[in-house]
Order: C-alpha cells, then structure tokens, then sequence
C-alpha cells in the first residue's frame, strides 16, 4: 500500500464529515483489505472523543473570544444538543452509543462527543459509549461493503 493511501485512510477517519463512512471504504477500494481497514479506521475514528474534549478544555476557550467562531460552535452545538438529547434522556449512554452506531451523516463520535459533552456527560464514560458506537459503525460499514452489493440482489428479480 502507498503512504497516500495510507495518509488519506487516517486522514478519513478522523475527519468531522468522514469518520468511518468515508475511511472504510476507500482504504477497502484501494486495496487495503477489509481486517486490516476496520481495526485501524475504528482505532483512529475512537481517537476522537478524547482529543474533542482536549480541544474543549484548551483551544476552544481560546476560540470562543472570535465572534465567527462563537456563531459557528454555538449553532453546531444546537444541532448536536437537538439530536442527541432525546435519546440521551430515553437511554442513557446506550443513547450515545445507539447514536454514534448510526453510520449516516451528523451521527458519527464527534457529534456524539459534542452532545455529551453539552449534556455534562461524565467523559469517561462518554468515551467508552463512543467506543462502543465506533465499533459497531465500523462493523455496519465493512459488512455494507463486504456484502452490500450481493444484499442487493435479494431485493432485484432478474428477468430471463
């Protein structure tokens, strides 16, 4: 495997948007088989519960002074606390981690990370739950692209 391969798969994986949707399967398209994708795409994509609530206690409050960034976090933090309370309220820290697990858009570790955080959930255990959400996004992810297109097959009659 090339190290832009490689560079783009970690980059994937820790990035807002991507997270493990994205990393997954473009390490698996570019040659990177699939038990050696998942573990290290859920590794780096766990990573991010504590290095949000690093930038949180540090950068953050640095940040907050710029009016722009200001604007930008409180309406992220809204959305965040408009999604997940909710279920956090029904669940718990199931609800974080039912939340993280859903690999679709908005519901990946950081958001998760972010609700949990404005909800004065413990870290700790906000970071397991998020684990948890990882691990089980990760394996959605890889058996989607492991077996996603045959599972379309059930779904399509061919016609002779």
């Amino acid at each position: 495997m090339s190290a832009s391969v490689w560079f783009w798969t970690v980059l994937l994986s820790v990035l807002p948007i991507s997270e493990l949707r994205g990393a997954i399967p473009y390490a698996m398209t570019q040659g990177i088989p699939f038990y050696v994708a998942w573990p290290v795409c859920v590794a780096l994509n766990a990573l991010v519960a504590p290095l949000v609530y690093i930038f949180l206690v540090s950068f953050h409050k640095l940040f907050y002074k710029w009016s722009f960034y200001a604007g930008l976090f409180d309406k992220i933090i809204e959305n965040a606390r408009h999604k997940l309370h909710d279920k956090v309220e029904k669940y718990g820290y199931l609800g974080v981690t039912l939340f993280v697990a859903i690999p679709l858009p908005i519901t990946g570790a950081y958001t998760g990370t972010l609700g949990a955080w404005i909800l004065g959930l413990s870290k700790r255990k906000t970071a397991l739950a998020v684990l948890l959400g990882v691990i089980i996004s990760g394996t959605i992810v890889t058996s989607i692209m492991l077996f996603g297109h045959g599972a379309f097959d059930l779904f399509i009659k061919e016609v002779h």
